[in-house]
């Protein structure tokens, strides 16, 4: 039977962030090695359009494209248009015939379950990213992370931690008992103990 979960809460909770960016914060760098946060939000942007599609099978003429990563293409209103894009996406993997068949994401074909578990994966991880760049708060619920770490762990494994094309870089090393998210993130090639450089145009409150 395939398992689901609902992506609302991951995507309510990175959509939350936004509205605490200045756009003084746009060229801070974030954990992803070569984004600034510009750039991030754009990738966030596509990728929320892309899975949605995903998810509904209803794909752009000539197959999908993988999300834009480029900080000159983040639409002005990207405050507003990102999270309505994330509730987008949210609601159209609550369908039951999202999870089901084969669909198609970044140009790459594969079946329903397991772009559900990516578009999941990318939400939790990059609200991650957006968070600590931005100096925000952030605690993925037990139950997504959950999700991610059965997903993500396996192709972690089977690459034997020199990460996944196109997904995540190579593994980070982290303390034996670490906490689940800080595994995940590790696993997705960031460091968890990645700070925002001094002088952040962004009041930052300690991470949890």
């Amino acid at each position: 039977m395939t398992t689901t979960i609902d992506h609302g809460p991951a995507a309510r909770r990175l959509a939350g962030l936004l509205a605490a960016i200045p756009d003084s914060a746009l060229t801070m760098p974030t954990p992803c090695a070569d984004m600034n946060l510009a750039a991030l939000l754009d990738h966030v942007h596509g990728l929320s359009i892309a899975f949605a599609q995903a998810a509904t099978k209803d794909l752009p003429e000539g197959g999908s494209r993988p999300p834009t990563v480029d900080a000159a293409r983040l639409v002005s209103d990207w405050r507003a248009r990102i999270p309505e894009l994330l509730d987008e996406l949210a609601a159209a993997w609550r369908a039951p015939e999202a999870w089901e068949g084969m669909t198609e994401a970044g140009g790459v074909k594969l079946p329903g379950e397991i772009a559900g578990n990516v578009a999941l994966n990318e939400i939790v991880v990059h609200g991650w990213d957006v968070a600590r760049a931005t100096g925000q708060p952030y605690e993925a619920g037990a139950d997504e992370v959950e999700a991610c770490l059965a997903f993500v762990g396996p192709s972690v494994e089977e690459s034997g931690g020199t990460g996944v094309d196109g997904l995540f870089g190579p593994a980070v090393r982290v303390p034996d008992g670490a906490a689940p998210l800080d595994r995940l993130i590790a696993m997705t090639g960031r460091d968890p103990a990645w700070t925002p450089a001094p002088g952040s145009p962004v009041q930052r409150t300690p991470a949890p």
